[in-house]
């Protein structure tokens, strides 16, 4: 059973009537299907209120973390896309800490990452801000441009909420392996005005070698953020990234179709019998630091 939310005011007085056992009990009759996730509302059209009584149902209906991690994707397929629509909201960057009417690749992988892990919008923006920030020298997180996790590659190898498994695919000597120092220009310059640089070893599987055989090797939902050897002399390794959910499917946000979209990895990684991408690093998303 899914109730709607006819009203703002309705949706909580329904809330706090109704036993928690009960919604529990109506929501959990199929642990297993995702079915529930395709009768709601889509995310972006919700009020801010409305949005958090889904979030809290998808709690109620799927207590595993990736399983929740998995349907709040799903969830957002289709969502408007807009390109570095996340900021500090002062300073520098204005736009919002987070936000779930529009995504960029990453937007939409830390968002959906905050929001799994959140009851309410309060704690999504302080999750988002623990997600997207990294401690200053009072060891605090606060939302400040220069502290960002800019990089998605200095994000996947050395943040505490995630885990690079790509070694971990196959054999080592058919993985591509290189150092670079992130945000150095080949001409010394940095690629963004930040006083920050970080020397790196990447390893990626060559977009050639991916397939069926080094996706069954992944978790059930995990990360995958895709190569360009054209960026590296920018100091950039990543040039997009998303999910990948059941070992086959990448939810991403994308230009391309100017929305969130769900699509096989395999037929996704070819463009006109080109490869989009120079290879892939895969990670992992824990749950807590």
């Amino acid at each position: 059973m899914t109730i709607e939310p006819l009203h703002l005011s309705i949706t909580y007085m329904i809330k706090k009537l109704i036993p928690v056992a009960l919604i529990v009990s109506s929501c959990m009759n199929a642990p297993d299907s995702f079915e529930w996730v395709t009768k709601l509302p889509p995310p972006w059209t919700l009020a801010e209120r409305d949005f958090e009584f889904y979030l809290d149902q998808f709690h109620d209906r799927y207590p595993d973390f990736y399983a929740r991690l998995k349907a709040i994707n799903l969830w957002r397929v289709g969502t408007p896309y807009g390109l570095y629509c996340l900021g500090e909201e002062d300073g520098e960057d204005n736009d919002p800490i987070i936000r779930y009417d529009s995504s960029d690749c990453t937007v939409h992988v830390l968002t959906t990452l905050a929001y799994a892990k959140s009851l309410t919008l309060e704690e999504a923006r302080s999750n988002m801000i623990d997600i997207h920030y990294k401690p200053n020298q009072e060891n605090e997180k606060i939302p400040n441009y220069d502290l960002r996790w800019h990089f998605t590659s200095d994000r996947i190898l050395n943040h505490p909420l995630t885990s690079d498994i790509t070694a971990s695919l196959l054999d080592p000597n058919k993985i591509e392996k290189f150092n670079i120092e992130l945000n150095k220009k080949q001409n010394g310059q940095p690629f963004l005005d930040l006083d920050w640089t970080s020397k790196e070893t990447i390893s990626f599987i060559p977009s050639e070698k991916i397939n069926t055989a080094i996706l069954s090797k992944l978790p059930p939902v995990c990360g995958v953020a895709f190569v360009k050897r054209d960026y590296f002399k920018l100091g950039i390794v990543i040039a997009h990234e998303g999910y990948l959910i059941d070992r086959s499917n990448l939810i991403h946000a994308s230009s391309e179709f100017e929305r969130t979209v769900n699509v096989n990895l395999l037929d996704y990684l070819k463009n006109n019998d080109k490869n989009r991408f120079d290879g892939a690093m895969f990670f992992e998303f824990r749950a807590s630091q």
